[in-house]
């Protein structure tokens, strides 16, 4: 694997003028404008028999702007400057290349490497406009320096408001990233900001790779919600989606040059067969080209401080993880079955990354546990920095669905939870987006359901379904935090318990908007018992800044006493205890530390607790061993 990538990359130093200029194609690629007016276009379409540009600048006149052929695929063309000097392409015009196939026929399609495109109200379709204002937004604040503890905010810009509508980048800017700020996040990943056609997609059909999403704003916009986000010291990560493509023509990539192939396998290797997309050929020089400087784009001119890579298990395997499970077993992940062209795509954008922005972080999103994802490349490695931990929030799944209280493995969630290569980054989440969209359910509402619309008011008794709801969900979400990995992710809303699930509209629900928002206004009504589980998830992450446990390593666990549902572990100079018990609880009880004084308690009152610690209480150990500790303490 090494080999193949050190190959590709010795072709790009001696063949492209160096990574460099190689991922610098973003720049030329497209239309772009000169200094002096004039504008120069660039395209690859291996399989157009003429390449043409038209707009409202020639009044849509389809063959007076012919593009050049040239070698391997290559079209240009360059646009001299009016009269006036000024560009023939005035900002804000609409476009199309406009691509002769091989049959004849013309084809009008938005460009790959298009910045900005719009869809009109009333329109299926969207449209490309060529973005070049004459001041652009010039950012203010350096990007925060590299994280140790990632505390990750996932978020989705357009339901970002308990109103029924798309939010905006602005809305964002000024009323949610304070809000991540005040929780304790020092991360936000954006899904949905690479333009997709189809919203109920959740952003995960790209349409247009380059262009930010207009529903929320402009590209401006998303520039200055970044820019304020590094101000509050919050690094921002991207859910970039290379590992496939809308199918969508008219504004997407498929049949761009009027083949089935250009920047995908043809036939049937070029279709996802599940997620009914296109799939990219990893091996093909162009498409390399067209990936790699889309990373580069969204670093160096969005100021994005790295990338979760959504769908890395489709890409790695000819199976795209299709009808097939990982057990572990080293055979799964070497053979012919694995995808080597994708995993050295995967590798070179990671080396590209660190190469040119060494601050930048890499998560990829891998159910399949493929060994050295996240080691170096030099090590052979795939390069992440993180991979997510998924077997995580199905285990929660799992035990609350299928087990009584009582019936709770206390070695089994150890083991999930620990279940890792040490030498391999792991981001541990209790739930992400996946558990709130519509035809699944959240940790919340798994645990309270119907309850959640009647009792949350603190004017209603505590029943014993909300009380045992907003205690797990509190439990559920700390244990995961400090036993679960090198970081630590929340989907927006959920650390509040968010009612419902999210849905997007779409014609089975009538077009709604209700669930597609976050009703971020139950954490400030004081009635409501929302603010208890906000409360408790602030303050598990302030201690989580202030101890940095997600940096130190992994726990010593001392105790999953399944008879008692007790577990208790050490990390970062702290001790956990966790009493899972549905209706035991213990005085005295010994646990192998030094010295103990409470710091966060699940009980307390602020969080919706019953109050029954006293916290002013200093407990000093005694050396008396106990579960492989040389002192210990009565709790």
């Amino acid at each position: 694997r090494y080999s193949l990538f050190y190959n590709r990359l010795k072709n790009i130093e001696e063949n492209e003028g160096g990574l460099d200029k190689f991922t610098k194609s973003y720049k030329v690629f497209g239309v772009n404008q000169f200094v002096d007016g004039g504008v120069y276009c660039k395209e690859w379409a291996p399989g157009a028999e003429a390449v043409f540009l038209a707009g409202d600048f020639n009044n849509w006149n389809p063959f007076s702007h012919p593009y050049k052929k040239m070698e391997y695929g290559k079209w240009e063309l360059f646009i001299p400057p009016g009269r006036d000097g000024c560009s023939p392409v005035p900002h804000g015009s609409k476009l199309k290349v406009v691509i002769r196939a091989q049959n004849g026929e013309l084809l009008y399609r938005i460009s790959p490497w298009a910045r900005y495109v719009v869809r009109d109200e009333g329109k299926v379709n969207y449209d490309w406009v060529h973005w070049n204002p004459p001041q652009s937004y010039i950012h203010k604040h350096p990007s925060p320096k590299r994280l140790k503890s990632l505390r990750i905010y996932e978020s989705h810009v357009g339901i970002a408001s308990p109103e029924g509508k798309v939010a905006s980048y602005k809305n964002f800017t000024y009323n949610v990233l304070p809000r991540i700020k005040d929780l304790g996040y020092n991360c936000v990943q954006l899904m949905a900001i690479m333009e997709h056609a189809y919203y109920a997609s959740f952003g995960y059909q790209v349409t247009s790779f380059f262009a930010a999403s207009s529903r929320y704003g402009t590209p401006d916009d998303l520039k200055e919600m970044i820019d304020v986000a590094h101000s509050m010291g919050i690094t921002v990560l991207l859910d970039v989606v290379h590992s496939h493509a809308s199918k969508n023509c008219e504004d997407g990539l498929n049949n761009f040059d009027g083949s089935d192939s250009c920047f995908f396998h043809s036939g049937h290797r070029g279709t996802h067969q599940l997620w009914d997309s296109r799939l990219f050929d990893y091996a093909n020089w162009e498409v390399l080209r067209f990936l790699l400087s889309n990373l580069r784009m969204w670093i160096e001119d969005y100021g994005f401080d790295g990338f979760r890579f959504d769908g890395v298990t489709s890409m790695l395997y000819h199976h795209h993880g299709i009808g097939t499970g990982f057990s572990g077993d080293y055979n799964e992940y070497f053979g012919l079955h694995v995808d080597e062209d994708a995993l050295c795509y995967l590798m070179l954008a990671n080396h590209m990354i660190k190469f040119l922005h060494p601050e930048c972080i890499t998560i990829a999103e891998d159910v399949s546990g493929m060994p050295a994802l996240c080691r170096p490349v030099a090590e052979g490695g795939g390069g992440f920095d993180y991979r997510l931990a998924m077997a995580i929030p199905d285990k929660w799944i799992q035990i609350i669905k299928e087990l009584k209280d009582e019936d709770w493995n206390m070695g089994n969630i150890v083991h999930t939870l620990t279940n890792r290569r040490h030498e391999e980054k792991y981001i541990a989440y209790a739930e992400s987006h996946d558990q709130a969209l519509v035809g699944d359910k959240t940790l919340a509402f798994r645990l309270m359901d119907a309850e959640m619309y009647t009792n949350m008011s603190v004017l209603s008794p505590l029943t014993p379904v909300i009380d045992r709801g907003i205690q797990l969900h509190k439990m559920i979400r700390l244990i995961t935090h400090a036993l679960g990995g090198e970081s630590y992710l929340n989907f927006m809303g959920n650390e509040f318990g968010h009612p419902e699930w999210l849905d997007f509209p779409r014609k089975g629900n009538n077009e709604s908007y209700h669930y597609a928002r976050r009703q971020f206004n139950l954490t400030e009504d004081h009635l409501l018992r929302y603010r208890f589980l906000n409360a408790f998830d602030r303050d598990m992450n302030k201690l989580e800044e202030r101890f940095g446990w997600l940096a130190s390593p992994q726990a010593f666990v001392s105790e999953k006493h399944e008879a008692n549902k007790v577990i208790a572990f050490e990390r970062a100079s702290l001790v956990f205890i966790f009493n899972f018990h549905p209706y035991q609880s213990y005085v005295d009880y010994r646990v192998g530390f030094f010295k103990y004084k409470i710091l966060l308690d699940s009980d307390a009152e602020e969080y919706g607790g019953h109050q029954r610690l006293d916290h002013s209480t200093e407990y000093f150990s005694e050396e008396y061993p106990h579960n492989y500790r040389p002192n210990s303490l009565m709790v």
